[in-house]
C-alpha cells in the first residue's frame, strides 16, 4: 500500500509532548483519531486492528498517547474526562494543521473512557462529522451527549452487562443521527471469537457512510 504520510509523531499539546503514529494511505481523504481508554495506549492491539482495517479501507488514522509516560502513573489522570477531552481536541487541532491532512473529513473512534472524551470533544469541534465508540463510557459526558451533531455509533459486547446499560441510558439521550449496535456473546474487551472483527466492520461501515466524500 502507497502512504501520503506514514510515521512516527511528537504531538505538541498545552506544554506536553504526546508520542503519536499518523498514518495516510495515498487515497484517503478522511481521517480517524483515535482516543483509547484508561490504562492503554496508543499501541493498543485492539485499536491496531481497528486502524490497520480502517487503512485498507483508505482511512488515514492517528493513534496518539492522550498523557505522557509520567502523567500515567497517577491513576486518577486515567479518568480525568476534562484533561483527556482537552489533549483530544489539541491533537485534532494539530492534526488539521498538517499538510498532509489538508480538507480531510475528521472521525473519532473512542474506547472504554477514550469514548467520553471523543464524543465531548465532538461536541466542541464542528470539524467531526462522525464517532464511533466501542465498550465506551458515554454515561460519563452525559450532560452533552444532547448537544452533539456528529453522527454517533454504540458499540457494546452483549455479555458486558454493565457497560451495555449505560450506554443503552446514553443512547436515549443522543439528538443526532446514532445507532446501538450489541454484539451477541462478547464481553467488554471483545476477546471471545470474531468479535473484533464484527468492531472493525461495524466502524468501517460507519465511517464509510460518514466520512466518504459525496457522489455526485
Amino acid at each position: 500500500m502507497d502512504f501520503k504520510f506514514n510515521s512516527e509523531v511528537d504531538i505538541p499539546v498545552r506544554g506536553v509532548h504526546l508520542k503519536g503514529q499518523l498514518v495516510i494511505p495515498l487515497k484517503a481523504t478522511s481521517i480517524v483519531i483515535f482516543s483509547h481508554g484508561s490504562g492503554s495506549s496508543r499501541l493498543s492491539p485492539r485499536n491496531q486492528l481497528v486502524a490497520n482495517n480502517l487503512h485498507i479501507n483508505k482511512f488515514g488514522t492517528l493513534l496518539f498517547d492522550l498523557l505522557t509516560v509520567e502523567e500515567d502513573l497517577h491513576y486518577h489522570n486515567r479518568f480525568d474526562i476534562e484533561l483527556l477531552t482537552k489533549r483530544l481536541i489539541g491533537a485534532t487541532e494539530w492534526l488539521m494543521k498538517k499538510p498532509e491532512a489538508r480538507n480531510a473529513k475528521l472521525g473519532y473512534f473512542g474506547a472504554s473512557t477514550g469514548a467520553a472524551s471523543a464524543l465531548k470533544a465532538a461536541e466542541y469541534l464542528p470539524d467531526i462529522n462522525a464517532v464511533v465508540s466501542r465498550g465506551g463510557r458515554p454515561d460519563l459526558v452525559m450532560d452533552i451527549l444532547p448537544k452533539i451533531e456528529a453522527p454517533v455509533l454504540l458499540i457494546v459486547g452483549g455479555l458486558d452487562y454493565d457497560v451495555l446499560k449505560l450506554n443503552e441510558k446514553a443512547f436515549v439521550e443522543l439528538q443526532c443521527e446514532k445507532k446501538l449496535e450489541i454484539i451477541n456473546g462478547a464481553t467488554h474487551l471483545f476477546e471471545e471469537g470474531s468479535a473484533m472483527e464484527r468492531v472493525c466492520e461495524l466502524a468501517s461501515f460507519w465511517f464509510e457512510k460518514y466520512l466518504s466524500p459525496v457522489k455526485v
